[in-house]
């Protein structure tokens, strides 16, 4: 039996559902991911791991898989869809860089319980993505694993630190990708690739360690709020073994999308940074401009109610005490090889005792409490842009590096201004691609940001937001 092409442009869903049809084989869709990676990457540097004979393996047994199902329904709901994973987290029998020079890069003896979360769910992993060192900073430039490009503009960042996430999936490399955000490292690409990614609650998606105090966790990036919705509903799972994770769902995400979006929500509205000295790009804050209209007119209404912003000194202070120790627990082959911002952090954290530590800790939780009664009683949803730039060139960080080894984090600084916030607070925020920049055509991302555990509201109004402002058919200049 012949069958058109697959498209690789086509939702993850979709996909699913084609192979449960048995209208395409997994080991066509594999077949195709992997011709695509084949064709772009060489340019564009999304993955760092490939182990094209395990993807065809795995994709193979799916295969047989969906011979031996007495039903569709026996098959789980991802089955014989490609998954990428970031090189953050370990799968079995592939090596994990944490994007370092200086790592160890003997095979994982195990996969991570969020590897496993996936593979149960169906999910055919398809080689490891790109990030920054230890995913520290916005932006994959390393000497590890070289220069991650934008599918869009090859000559821009596409964000991190998720960089090889988002510029797989935006470019038809993957259908989703798995990706982890810290400080806005789903968000941030997501904006940068004109993709669909969503932060979930802090300990709404568990891991084998809580990360960075709770300040990072794991997610996807997409193409679609379906596809978003239907990946959380497999990652959000009550996890016994975790220092904290809260009972299962009794409602899909997926469901969520079939009811009624909510009418007459309070929106409140962020749009100058919570930092000092940082501009807004009109292109971003068009973004808003837009996302508030279309929100207006299907019967919400804006609220001015600030929140209890902290100063930058205390914003800064109560993120980088948690940041500066984003590298510990990596096995390091040659600590030397180290990139110098990130020997700078490690120098910074070990100068702090303790002590000092768990009161910085206890302050920040302090201030995520002040921030998010504030929210809850003054807002059902805030509005802000994901970054305050548009994605910049290539190389950009390094004017001043070689004076201040901390230039590549301060350079990020525009680009997560908005997302981190967010991190230390522990709330769901989504980015999803409502503009366009007419002069360079590169996309621009809105951030949506709810109460603790709504990640099923953000999905509805941002579902909204796609249908008034179709994203699912715009691709980029390559690819």
């Amino acid at each position: 039996m012949t069958h058109d092409p697959i498209d690789p442009f086509t939702p993850a869903v979709e996909l699913a559902a084609a192979v449960r049809r048995k209208e395409v084989s997994p080991v066509e869709v594999a077949e195709c991911y992997l011709a695509r990676m084949d064709e772009l990457d060489p340019r564009l540097n999304a993955f760092c791991h490939r182990a094209d004979h395990d993807v065809r393996k795995a994709a193979s047994a799916a295969a047989d898989a969906v011979v031996r199902a007495a039903s569709a329904e026996d098959l789980p709901p991802f089955h014989g869809v490609p998954l990428p994973i970031k090189d953050l987290v370990d799968v079995a029998g592939w090596p994990t860089t944490h994007g370092s020079a200086g790592a160890d890069r003997a095979p994982a003896a195990a996969s991570d319980p969020i590897v496993r979360r996936f593979v149960d769910a169906g999910f055919v992993l398809l080689g490891k993505t790109t990030t920054s060192e230890f995913g520290t900073v916005s932006f994959t430039e390393s000497e590890a694993l070289g220069i991650s490009r934008n599918p869009w503009d090859p000559d821009r960042t596409p964000g991190g630190s998720s960089s090889g996430a988002g510029v797989a999936v935006a470019s038809g490399m993957a259908p989703l990708a798995h990706a982890a955000d810290g400080g806005g490292s789903i968000r941030v690409p997501a904006s940068c690739t004109g993709l669909v990614g969503l932060k979930p609650t802090r300990g709404r998606v568990t891991n084998a360690t809580v990360d960075s105090e709770g300040l990072a966790t794991h997610g996807v990036l997409t193409r679609s709020v379906a596809d978003s919705a239907a990946a959380l509903d497999v990652l959000a799972r009550h996890d016994p073994a975790a220092w904290w994770s809260p009972p299962t769902p009794s409602r899909s995400f997926t469901d969520a999308l079939t009811t009624a979006p909510p009418r007459g929500l309070r929106i409140g509205v962020l749009v100058d940074p919570p930092l000092d000295g940082l501009n807004v790009d009109p292109a971003c804050a068009a973004a808003v401009d837009t996302t508030l209209r279309t929100l207006e007119s299907v019967g919400h209404h804006l609220v001015d109610v600030p929140l209890p912003l902290p100063g930058t000194d205390e914003l800064v202070t109560a993120f980088t005490t948690i940041w500066n120790v984003g590298g510990a627990g990596v096995a390091l082959a040659d600590p030397d090889r180290v990139e110098p911002h990130n020997r700078a952090l490690r120098e910074a954290a070990r100068a702090l005792d303790s002590w000092a530590y768990a009161e910085g800790v206890q302050r920040t939780q302090r201030l995520s409490r002040r921030i998010v009664e504030a929210f809850v009683s003054g807002y059902d949803l805030l509005v802000t842009p994901t970054m305050s730039c548009l994605p910049p060139p290539v190389g950009f960080w390094r004017t001043g590096a070689a004076d201040d080894p901390m230039t590549p984090l301060l350079k990020s600084y525009p680009l997560a201004v908005f997302t981190s916030l967010f991190n230390v607070t522990g709330q769901p925020a989504i980015s999803v691609p409502v503009h366009h920049d007419a002069a360079t055509g590169l996309p621009v991302g809105v951030q949506l940001v709810a109460a603790p555990w709504r990640e099923d509201l953000l999905l509805q109004v941002s579902r909204t937001l796609e249908l008034a402002h179709p994203w699912i058919d715009r691709r980029p200049t390559v690819g």
